[in-house]
């Protein structure tokens, strides 16, 4: 008896062994199939020119400033981030223009980070040679390539290009043309106007930021930032096409899409929202050609019969190549209804995009302006009809006493002036 017992113990303690070692080899082996995000990657691209001498950076020259920011950079580069450095205007001191516009290289290749051997890398460049910013970003698109993390090249200069007819305008739309989703960030060291709209120009057309940096510790906290974004999870555009009206609409989801519009053109899209949900909508258009001075887009969202819920527009004046604008349409929750199956019917509401751009008759046309749609849908305010009807959300009431503070005044200011003039005909 007693051995038996024994026995039994000894089988349901190997059992329950059993039972917890596969127990913690089963979350193991799913956790090593589960496959890996896919690596950022960055490449920091430097100019080397010969004007990066001047020494008008908290008493620094700018390539010390660069130096000391890149090496604040490289030890804050996460982990998970391939980092890489090219350079522009390093190597060559000549004066031959053809050798000087071709003067670019990896300094360091892209790839998992060896921060001393980085760092050893940047410590050996000294101003040089031309500023050929066109053949270096070719150069940074082809070292990114690969992969399906995310991409993006930081680059910081202190002029613009000297190496024309190469437009990097022209080499930065031709790279977002390729359809990789690589951005192109712009750092600017000098405040001068016309490296300002060619360095903006650049980063407009990946969809980057410029940024004019004119301290050291504004240089590597921006370049730090830029390099932790890239870290950041991408949400890739789907491309849709709008319909010419809304009834041949397509669908849209919570979710980023691009399109095409050409001028004086519009665009209709679809989106179903639930009782108790916000549309909240925007949208910009990108001018990647030569366009007229004023401009203006609208977004605005109409029920399935036309009628106007709500609109927002947007206009400029020629500051900027992208323009953009938003809405929000709170839908209340129903009182009552469904559509059979037991759940809210949901509203169908048309989101017409439109915009008055213009160009002259040079200036080609087809393919339209490029466009960038988002759409989400969040849960609604308690009193969505308040926000729809007013657009002061629950200040409406506010402008209610405002309103009949400001009659009542005036009846009493009315009465006061007409009893004054009674008493002095009176006496």
């Amino acid at each position: 008896m007693i051995t038996r017992k024994r026995l039994t113990t000894g089988v349901g303690i190997t059992l329950a062994t059993l039972a917890a070692g596969l127990g913690t080899a089963i979350p193991a082996a799913a956790a090593a199939e589960a496959p890996a995000a896919p690596s950022p990657k960055v490449e920091l691209v430097l100019d080397v020119s010969g004007s990066m001498r001047t020494r008008d950076i908290d008493g620094q020259s700018r390539m010390a400033a660069a130096k000391q920011a890149f090496n604040d950079v490289l030890d804050a580069v996460p982990e998970q981030v391939q980092l890489g450095i090219r350079t522009l205007g390093a190597d060559y001191p000549g004066e031959d223009r053809k050798v000087g516009c071709k003067d670019t290289r990896q300094l360091y290749p892209v790839g998992p980070l060896d921060r001393t051997e980085a760092k050893t890398a940047v410590a050996t460049l000294a101003p040089t040679g031309f500023t050929p910013i066109g053949p270096a970003l070719l150069g940074a698109a082809d070292d990114l390539e690969g992969g399906d993390g995310s991409r993006r090249i930081v680059l910081i200069t202190d002029g613009e290009d000297t190496c024309g007819p190469l437009d990097p305008c022209e080499v930065a739309r031709e790279i977002a043309a390729r359809g990789t989703h690589l951005v192109v960030d712009t750092l600017g060291l000098v405040p001068n106007a016309k490296i300002r709209q060619q360095l903006t120009c650049i980063a407009e057309a990946t969809g980057g930021t410029y940024t004019a940096v004119q301290h050291k510790e504004e240089l590597s906290g921006r370049v730090k930032q830029l390099v932790d974004r890239a870290a950041e999870p991408v949400v890739t555009p789907v491309a849709t096409e709008g319909a010419g009206s809304c009834s041949g609409a397509p669908e849209l989801k919570a979710g980023l899409y691009t399109d095409r519009a050409e001028i004086a053109q519009h665009r209709w899209y679809r989106v179903d929202v639930l009782p108790g949900q916000e549309l909240r909508a925007s949208a910009s258009v990108a001018a990647d050609r030569a366009v007229d001075d004023d401009y203006g887009v609208l977004l605005r969202a109409v029920t399935a019969h036309g009628r106007e819920i709500v609109r927002g527009s947007e206009a400029g004046t020629g500051r900027t190549d992208v323009i953009s604008s938003g809405l929000r349409y709170p839908k209340p929750e129903a009182e009552d209804g469904d559509d059979g199956d037991g759940k809210p019917a949901a509203e169908t509401v048309c989101l017409q995009l439109a915009h008055s751009f213009s160009a002259p008759a040079s200036v080609k046309k087809s393919p339209g302006l490029p466009v960038e749609l988002t759409v989400d849908l969040v849960d609604g305010p308690d009193n969505a009809s308040d926000v729809a009807a007013f657009g002061l959300g629950r200040g409406w009431w506010l402008l209610g006493v405002l309103v009949l503070t400001g009659l009542v005044a005036g009846l009493l200011t009315g009465w006061l002036s007409r009893w004054r003039v009674a008493v002095w005909r009176t006496n």
